[in-house]
């Protein structure tokens, strides 16, 4: 589980990485880049984000949220994404497809997000 201090938790912090308007996207997911950070002593906050529209069930929504979370956590645990550290927040949103995808290809699609991520915008 991401530590309390890596996770997007309030309303007007996902509004304000939405305005952004930092968008890229895969078959999996959005991604939404918030702010470049000027200093790097906090860390980058992440949300994820499944609709109703992806499937009625929580399972099966929440399913989706921890395979993104866990590879995230994963991803930056390893360092093989440093390129994350320069936004102060990222939003990942589903698609319908992440539903039959299996964690390595979810965790191809989270790595590929942000590098085109920063790659656009920095």
């Amino acid at each position: 589980m991401l530590k309390k201090s890596h996770r997007l938790t309030n309303r007007r912090a996902f509004i304000a990485t939405y305005n952004q308007k930092r968008i890229v996207s895969d078959e999996n997911f959005v991604l939404y880049g918030g702010k470049n950070k000027e200093e790097q002593n906090y860390p980058t906050r992440v949300g994820f984000v499944v609709s109703k529209k992806i499937h009625k069930r929580a399972v099966k929504r929440n399913r989706i949220k921890r395979l993104a979370r866990e590879s995230y956590q994963n991803l930056l645990k390893n360092g093989e994404i440093e390129q994350s550290k320069g936004f102060q927040s990222l939003i990942f949103v589903s698609k319908e497809a992440a539903l039959q995808k299996n964690y390595k290809e979810i965790c191809s699609s989270v790595k590929n997000l942000i590098q085109l991520l920063a790659i656009k915008y920095f």
